[in-house]
């Protein structure tokens, strides 16, 4: 987990050091760790999640099974701020993850508040809902189709249209009726910002290059309901 978000890290607002995930929530930065017992450590780490019927499911498909018994308390990535996720699904439409990170750094440090007190290389909140609503779509640095998108849900969200808070159902049907707003995106916020434990991001490109490597295909997946988004950590695990 660690790693994995050490390989997103947004420059300003997040950092890895010594084993630590640092970031910016709300205009001070804490330092987040798998071991720790507060809410935002809870959150990131997935540290609420009963792991026995996960793995109990899981380890009986064949596909799944060596990764699982390898790593079974391998959990699926949250977040300390679901408007933020959502934002950073759209920013990852269609680039590598390194190329999402440099959109992501761009965008807060032209609309993120400063930090009264930077830590390390943290020194901005990413920007807000209302922040990236008043942005005009031709001032950001991406394709304008996606442009349009980022900003038409940062409206929906700034207006209460989307509530990513609330009924997690509700959530996904909001969601999709925004433009430029996809069921890859959908999905891969219900993961991470809904905590749905049986969203499946099918689209990824991660998760069809680990079925090609372990010989399966998507209709493996109907094995791993209800918890298919425990399966994608250790698809992505095949990757390296």
């Amino acid at each position: 987990m660690i790693e994995f978000l050490a390989r997103r890290a947004v420059p300003g607002v997040e950092e890895v050091v010594d084993g630590v995930y640092r970031r910016s929530v709300g205009g001070r930065v804490l330092e987040l760790r798998p071991d720790a017992e507060d809410a935002y450590s809870r959150a990131v780490f997935d540290l609420d999640r009963d792991m026995r019927p996960v793995v109990a499911r899981l380890v009986t498909d064949p596909f799944l099974a060596p990764l699982v018994r390898a790593a079974p308390d391998r959990r699926v990535p949250g977040t300390v701020d679901p408007h933020e996720l959502a934002f950073r699904a759209v920013l990852g439409q269609q680039v590598s993850v390194a190329g999402a990170r440099t959109l992501a750094a761009r965008l807060t440090q032209e609309y993120g508040e400063p930090l009264a007190e930077p830590v390390g290389s943290v020194t901005h909140d990413f920007p807000t809902a209302e922040a990236l609503a008043a942005v005009g779509p031709e001032q950001l640095p991406m394709p304008r189709s996606r442009g349009r998108a980022l900003v038409g849900l940062a409206a929906a969200l700034a207006r209460g249209d989307v509530d990513l808070r609330g009924d997690p159902a509700e959530a996904r049907r909001a969601l999709l009726a925004l433009p430029g707003i996809g069921p890859w995106t959908v999905q891969y916020i219900a993961m991470r910002a809904l905590r749905d434990p049986d969203a499946f991001i099918a689209g990824d490109l991660g998760v069809r290059h680990a079925l090609d490597q372990l010989g399966a295909d998507l209709t493996a997946s109907e094995n791993w309901r209800p918890y298919r988004a425990y399966a994608v950590p250790h698809l992505w695990s095949v990757l390296g």
